[in-house]
């Protein structure tokens, strides 16, 4: 059997905040996935959603209209974090980081200074 291409960790650090945590490919096969996991949790009682990207291998297109859909359907903020320099840039350039709260860390900080 071959290996998730999405895997998603759910946790609940507080009352009212999840944190999805994913692992592989966030594209067009998998992007329903988030969805669905993310609307899950709001259900639940989530009012602060955490998304860790720190273990995407992958992200395209399917991938950020999934983020704008959990963003748009959401009662409450989310925060993406472990963004990736490649996931970041594309964040950048697409002008989802200025819609999307994130907690980017370059793995060169000096690269940035």
């Amino acid at each position: 059997m071959a290996a998730p291409l999405l895997t998603i960790e759910v946790s609940w650090p507080a009352p009212g905040r999840a944190r999805l945590r994913l692992a592989g490919e966030l594209d067009y096969d998998t992007a329903p996935e988030l969805v669905e996991a993310a609307a899950r949790v709001r259900r639940d009682g989530c009012t602060e959603l955490e998304i860790d990207l720190g273990a995407i291998t992958l992200c395209d297109s399917s991938g950020l209209s999934a983020l704008v859909v959990i963003h748009r359907n959401g009662t409450g903020p989310i925060r993406l974090t472990g963004t990736s320099d490649q996931l970041q840039q594309l964040l950048d350039r697409t002008g989802l980081a200025e819609v999307l709260a994130t907690a980017h860390h370059p793995a060169n900080p000096a690269a940035t200074a």
